[in-house]
């Protein structure tokens, strides 16, 4: 479970999260939804605990700074930031050795395969693609066998392959119990994905919804999306 409660997160005059709240349970999908500069990212880096704030946020049960947290959280950011002079391989060899990960190989040879990237294996990071480094983090985080995944923007320069595979992995992850939150403004690519919703706008979230309760209402995630933002604009 990751749990948030009044997220504030303040950039001299500006609000990047205005005191938002909520919660993703155990084997469910929530996607923080919004235009750009809607806050998504920043709250994303705030669970992840890579930004001050004020506010609580648990992942687990675990203050999610806190190293028991660290262990069980996988961290997917927008761009990616391999290690020039480490090769893929040596990139999923290092994630092993942080976390003290035990008998890990067959593992990330399933991933690297299920990504492509077995043909890639002793190439450096500063060599590949940006949609290949990408690749390269989804691996690194999935190789701890995270409790919670953050993804941010997963699909960007993503191949139609590796979308294929992520979205069926971000499935297995929630079939396995893992809570898993996805910040997107390209809703299309997590139609199928998404059990909750979060609709953003200039740092709060505007609405949250239920994918029973929007299908109940005889709408679609996009309608959704342009009702709750358009009328709070106007």
């Amino acid at each position: 479970m990751i749990n948030v409660s009044h997220l504030t997160k303040k950039y001299k005059n500006t609000h990047a999260n205005d005191n938002i709240s909520f919660i993703v349970d155990s084997g469910e999908i929530a996607v923080l939804a919004g235009s750009n500069g809607a806050g998504k990212s920043t709250a994303i880096k705030c669970i992840a605990g890579l930004l001050r704030y004020d506010g609580e946020i648990e992942i687990c049960g675990f203050k999610n700074k806190s190293l028991e947290a660290k262990k069980i959280t996988g961290y997917i950011p927008e761009i990616p930031a391999p290690f020039d002079l480490l090769t893929v391989w040596e990139h999923m060899e290092f994630i092993a050795r942080a976390y003290s990960l035990k008998d890990w190989q067959n593992d990330a040879e399933k991933l690297m395969e299920r990504f492509q990237l077995t043909d890639k294996k002793n190439k450096l990071g500063k060599e590949l693609s940006k949609g290949m480094q990408q690749k390269i983090s989804i691996c690194c985080a999935l190789l701890i066998k995270p409790k919670a995944v953050l993804f941010d923007e997963p699909f960007v320069g993503l191949d139609p392959h590796a979308i294929k595979e992520l979205k069926a992995i971000i499935l297995e992850l929630k079939k396995q119990g893992a809570s898993v939150i996805i910040s997107t403004h390209m809703l299309e690519s997590v139609s199928e994905l998404w059990d909750k919703v979060l609709i953003m706008m200039e740092g709060r979230i505007e609405a949250e919804r239920t994918r029973e309760a929007v299908e109940k209402n005889g709408e679609d995630l996009m309608e959704l999306f342009f009702n709750i933002t358009e009328k709070v604009s106007r």
